[in-house]
């Protein structure tokens, strides 16, 4: 099931980095301090590598 802008919101940090699935290897890490990062786990000759995709926005850009 996809993650929801609301459902993301309703999250709160906790102690330890915290991954909320969004499915195909794509994630949501919650770091103690109340970060959101956008992650992507995949596998290259059988070994697990993350990609880094960038900060998820709270607040929508605002256009010029």
């Amino acid at each position: 099931m996809p993650l929801t802008d609301t459902a993301i919101r309703a999250y709160k940090p906790k102690n330890r980095p915290t991954k909320i699935s969004d499915g195909g290897g794509l994630f949501l890490l919650i770091t103690p301090k109340g970060g959101k990062w956008w992650r992507l786990a995949y596998r290259v000759d059988g070994k697990q590598k993350t990609l880094s995709l960038g900060v998820y926005r709270l607040r929508p850009r605002q256009t010029s």
